[in-house]
């Protein structure tokens, strides 16, 4: 009997596809050819970027500038050509689930969504603009990456974990502090 419950409670694939293949198949094309066009928009951009002077043809002489300067602008051109029209996507697909009836809907369970993630949080992101303030600040902006030196990188990168840890670990001192200051006078 518990098995029979588990089973009904599963979110039922086959019987899914069998329904609603022609829609799945359209989805599916539409997410291989947003994958192929990400590919192709950034070849096409890594070459346009050469051609018009956006960077410097030898990675040798980009500097922190022509880095971030290329990024942003490859993050600019993905979304025009393929996250607008992904998006656009999305919103059809979502509408398309929404108008099914409740009945159907309901059919096909999908669970509870687990709160875990495997994304990195964010922090590689934070410590690269960490690094890329730091390397303003100091004047290097405009400096070829191939002139730094070893010892000037590995000190970049101890100065920035001390600004995150005095960022991040004042304010959490500051709070524990006050936890403990609560928990004793409560008691």
């Amino acid at each position: 009997m518990t098995q029979e419950i588990q089973v009904a409670k599963g979110f039922n694939w086959q019987k899914f596809l069998r329904k609603h293949w022609n829609v799945v198949t359209i989805f599916v094309a539409a997410a291989i050819l947003a994958v192929i066009g990400v590919i192709v928009v950034f070849l096409w951009f890594v070459g346009n970027a050469q051609s018009t002077a956006l960077v410097p043809s030898t990675l040798g002489l980009w500097t922190m500038a022509n880095l971030v300067s290329f990024i942003l602008h490859l993050i600019f051109w993905e979304i025009i050509f393929i996250g607008i029209p992904a998006a656009i996507a999305a919103a059809i697909g979502w509408e398309w689930w929404r108008r099914r009836p409740y009945d159907e809907k309901s059919e096909f369970n999908f669970g509870k969504r687990s709160r875990a993630s495997r994304g990195g949080s964010g922090v590689s992101l934070l410590l690269f603009i960490a690094f890329a303030i730091k390397v303003y600040i100091d004047g290097n902006w405009n400096v070829a990456i191939s002139t730094w030196k070893l010892d000037y990188v590995v000190n970049s990168v101890i100065t920035i974990l001390i600004w995150l840890a005095a960022i991040i670990g004042i304010p959490l001192l500051i709070a524990l502090g006050w936890w403990i200051h609560r928990e004793l006078t409560r008691a």
